[in-house]
């Protein structure tokens, strides 16, 4: 290998040196460059697994918003329905209490003109029996023959009858 010019004794020792050196450096740099590198990998996919885990969480929280704002929607519809029903009721209550009010006034008008009618034919038949009476002392102040007095009560009996009439 001279011939070549390569040193046998350099040549081996160079090898000797090179395996040692890998061995070092295997024993030195490379267990702890590929533990440091492995370590990177499980941070990396456990961080690759923490982001789908949030990714998941975010998909099922959005499912249940939207499934919490479809019932909020749903039970808004129910009040405002019942809401609208409860109107309905408290109008068609008023309606019926106010017809009953109505009724109840025009009775109460009804037997206030009915007292106010007999007590005015009261009075009237009071005015009729004082006019009676006030003919009558006149017919005895002044002495009537058979005419007169026909006469005077035909005019007493016609208005009379003029004044019931009314």
């Amino acid at each position: 290998m001279e011939a070549l010019g390569i040193n046998g004794t350099g040549l081996l020792a160079q090898l000797i040196n090179f395996a040692l050196l890998l061995i070092i450096l295997r024993a030195v740099a490379y267990k702890p460059i590929m533990n440091m590198l492995d370590q990177r990998a499980a941070r990396i996919k456990e961080s690759m697994d923490n982001a789908e885990r949030v990714k998941e969480q975010l998909a099922k929280a959005q499912e249940d918003y939207a499934a919490m704002v479809e019932q909020a929607r749903k039970d808004s519809q129910s009040i405002i329905s019942q809401a609208n029903q409860i109107g309905e009721r408290i109008r068609q209550e008023s309606q019926e209490a106010a017809h009953r009010e109505a009724g109840e006034f025009l009775a109460k008008a009804h037997a206030q003109i009915e007292r106010d009618k007999r007590q005015a034919v009261a009075e009237l038949r009071k005015e009729v029996g004082d006019l009676a009476i006030l003919a009558a002392s006149k017919i005895v102040a002044r002495s009537l023959d058979g005419e007169s007095h026909r006469r005077l009560i035909e005019e007493t009996l016609n208005e009379s009858d003029k004044l019931s009439s009314n």
